[in-house]
């Protein structure tokens, strides 16, 4: 039974990427209309700024430890064999399962010539996989009145396609606003992978499994993509060093 721990201000659920896997596979027969968060350190800050974006987490049917030191955290506070969900891991576990339980997936964000390469990938990795559809939106802003009439159009593709489980990403915090806004809309399971369909495309390149084991693949992505990632990993990962340290000396001192 998974339990959710509560990182400064965002709960973490103990899950495996079997546990995760058997429950999207039940709530996709069900055609429940859920989504699935996949949080990092970025994901833990952007809530800690912005309440609007803490309840989507909140809201949530799981949220995943996507990195390294959100497991460390959840090991300091209880959780001893705790390990890392990541995000784009999850995507080929799921990938994989869907195939043997004959469950459609959609792939919905990145770019045209992305999705193209990707749906190739995937498909010579797992040739039964039965993917209803892809779709790569125009960029939008969700404080854009039109929003709401672009959300009803992907929407209705998606819908039209009868996909049971939907990879979304559009990065974040944007994929978990999106997801949100879609759940009275869409029967389907919703997961946010953040990076995945440009890793599984081969257009980015993934950091070694040793940084990741480490917790340093932030410095690897930082390498990458200085100008778009300095804020998250130069301001975020010190706030979130400090912020964790006071809430685990409040624990302590009780």
């Amino acid at each position: 039974m998974s339990q959710r721990i509560s990182i400064i201000n965002v709960g973490i659920d103990t899950t495996s990427y079997a546990d995760t896997c058997d429950r999207i596979t039940i709530l996709a027969r069900q055609a429940t209309s859920c989504y699935i968060v996949a949080a990092n350190v970025h994901v833990v800050m952007t809530a800690y700024w912005d309440r609007a974006y803490r309840q989507i987490l909140a809201n949530a049917v799981i949220v995943t430890p996507d990195g390294m030191p959100l497991v460390w955290a959840m090991r300091s506070l209880g959780a001893k064999n705790q390990q890392r969900v990541y995000g784009p891991d999850l995507m080929l576990a799921w990938c994989d399962r869907a195939a043997q339980e004959n469950l459609s997936i959609y792939l919905f964000g990145a770019t045209l010539a992305t999705l193209e390469k990707l749906e190739q990938n995937l498909k010579s990795r797992f040739p039964d996989l039965a993917i209803a559809g892809k779709h790569a939106p125009p960029y939008f802003d969700l404080n854009d009145p039109k929003f709401e009439s672009q959300l009803a159009e992907d929407v209705a593709l998606i819908s039209k396609s009868e996909a049971k489980v939907v990879l979304v990403a559009l990065g974040c915090p944007k994929q978990e606003f999106w997801m949100s806004a879609a759940q009275p809309q869409l029967p389907s399971v919703m997961i946010g992978v953040g990076a995945a369909f440009d890793f599984h495309s081969g257009r980015v390149s993934q950091a070694p499994r040793w940084m990741m084991a480490i917790g340093l693949e932030w410095l690897y992505r930082f390498s990458q993509e200085p100008m778009r990632l300095w804020q998250r990993y130069l301001i975020n990962n010190p706030c979130f060093v400090v912020l964790f340290g006071i809430q685990h000396l409040k624990r302590i001192l009780k």
